[in-house]
Parts: structure tokens; sequence; C-alpha cells
């Protein structure tokens, strides 16, 4: 359901480096993969708050890095001094209209943090989403990255989509690894309360899920119901391949697995014309 993950967010805000510059509309922060500048553009112009150790950027503002941008009404990055005599960024905020653009990876909301010391991003307002390829997830309250944890969190009646599968429910943690060719990629999605599955042939429904990306199965626990057609399955557990479209439902240690199938009725078949002995002649169809 969701393969490529969150890290296009923090191409441009995953930073851990210094402030270089003094009010330059180039920011360098120095974020250990790449030390490619950060171009930084508003309608209203940029202002730099000493006092307050505070750099603004009002009017359609955006944030530029390689092939990734941030847009927003408003961008805020609040720095600290270091004991040498430098200053580094702790805190980047982008407020209104937020969209975090890269080629393959777009995310908006009303509001984007980055917290810069727990390496955490979370987007808030408007229904945050996030389209990577072919997955989007949509949540109703946020959507967090933790890059320490390789985690990404969605809350808030949490929905995430691929082609026509959907895959529901209050919360959606998803967690990363490295694949072979070194970069990262979720190997599993948790799903907590009222989780809902839907393939293009069947609904299914549980308490708490738990989805393996490499095998395409998804396992259902609690009250489970799966639902095709007319047929209903209840049960402790199901398995959902989302591959092959097959279930398997579980009993309870306590109860047995429970099913309502109701037959498909089918068009009415036409009466074959009367043959042999006391068969009548059909009527001439002569003018």
């Amino acid at each position: 359901m969701i393969r490529h993950g969150f890290r296009g967010f923090l191409l441009i805000l995953a930073v851990a480096g210094a402030w270089s510059g003094a009010g330059a509309q180039t920011l360098n922060f120095g974020a250990g993969e790449s030390d490619q500048p950060i171009e930084i553009f508003a309608d209203d112009g940029i202002e730099w708050q000493q006092e307050n150790l505070l750099f603004l950027a009002r009017g359609n503002a955006r944030a530029v890095r390689g092939e990734v941008t941030v847009h927003g009404d408003e961008l805020r990055a609040y720095y600290r001094e270091k004991p040498d005599g430098g200053s580094e960024i702790f805190r980047l905020d982008a407020i209104g209209n937020v969209r975090i653009v890269s080629p393959t990876q777009e995310g908006t909301a009303a509001q984007a943090v980055y917290d810069v010391d727990g390496a955490v991003l979370v987007l808030t307002g408007s229904t945050p989403r996030f389209r990577s390829g072919d997955d989007i997830v949509v949540a109703e309250r946020q959507i967090e990255y933790w890059e320490q944890k390789q985690m990404a969190v969605a809350r808030g009646n949490a929905t995430a989509t691929r082609e026509d599968r959907t895959l529901r429910a209050e919360t959606l943690a998803a967690y990363f690894r490295k694949d072979e060719a070194g970069k990262n990629s979720v190997f599993r999605v948790d799903a907590f309360d009222r989780v809902v599955i839907r393939t293009a042939t069947e609904t299914a429904n549980g308490d708490r899920g738990v989805y393996n990306v490499e095998s395409s199965i998804a396992t259902l626990t609690g009250s489970v119901k799966v639902e095709r057609d007319n047929n209903v399955l209840t049960g402790c557990r199901t398995e959902v391949n989302l591959k092959t479209n097959i279930s398997k439902m579980f009993a309870c240690p306590t109860d047995r697995v429970r099913g309502v199938l109701t037959p498909t009725k089918g068009p009415k078949s036409q009466s074959a014309p009367a043959t042999g002995k006391g068969a009548k002649a059909p009527k001439s169809t002569k003018p």
C-alpha cells in the first residue's frame, strides 16, 4: 500500500548543519547527503529578526534545493547561537498552503514543522496529504515522519490508497528499512482502531491490522468481518492477500467461524422446445 516512504520530504527539511551567510537569499544547511544550497524566494521579502533569532520569508514563499521545492505563504527558520560563535537551525516552519514537491512525491497541508534536533517532520491542517508514485496517504489530523525511528505515522481517519486497494484506520504506522539498492522502503504497516481494507472484490473489517508489504498479506484481528458480494464471514482473525484477493478466516479460541452465504441468482433460462412423443409441432411462420 505504501512503498516509497516519506523521505522525499526531508531532502529540503532534514537540516543539521549551520547557517552560513548573514541575511543572504541562499541558505547552506549542510544536510549530510548533499552540500547543495537552499534558495529562498518571497514576494513580500525576507526578514531577519536578530533579536528573535529568526528568519522570515513572506508572500508566496518557496525554498528550492535541487529538485525539491517547499511552497508556503510564509517560511520560518529558527536558529540558535553556538558556543564557538556560529549558529545552527533547530526548527523550520512552512505556514499556509504548504506544498512539498519533488519529481516523484508531493505533500500538502496547512502547516509543516520540522524539528531538526528530533529529526521529526509533522504536517497538519486541511487534511494533510502525501503522494508517492501510485501511493496516496490522507489523514484528518496529521502526518508525521520520524527519521531516527525510521517510521511514518498518519493520524485521524487515515487512508492509504494504491490502485483499487484501500487501507483505512484511525492510525496508520509505516516502518522503513533499506533495500538491496540502499534505498528506504516500507516493509510493514500497522493499523489501529476501526481498520478497513477494501479491494475490488471484498471489504474486511477488524480492530487491528498488520500489512506485510513483501508478501502483500494483511492480517486483521479482533472483531473481524469479511464481506464479498452478499456473503459474510466473521471470526477472530483473517488474512487478506492483496495480490491474489484470497482471504482466509480463522476461528476464535472459544467460538467457530461463522458465515452467511447468499446464492447469486442468475438470469432465467428460456425453455427448450419440446420434443418426442406428445410434443406439438410449432405453428407455421408462413405469411
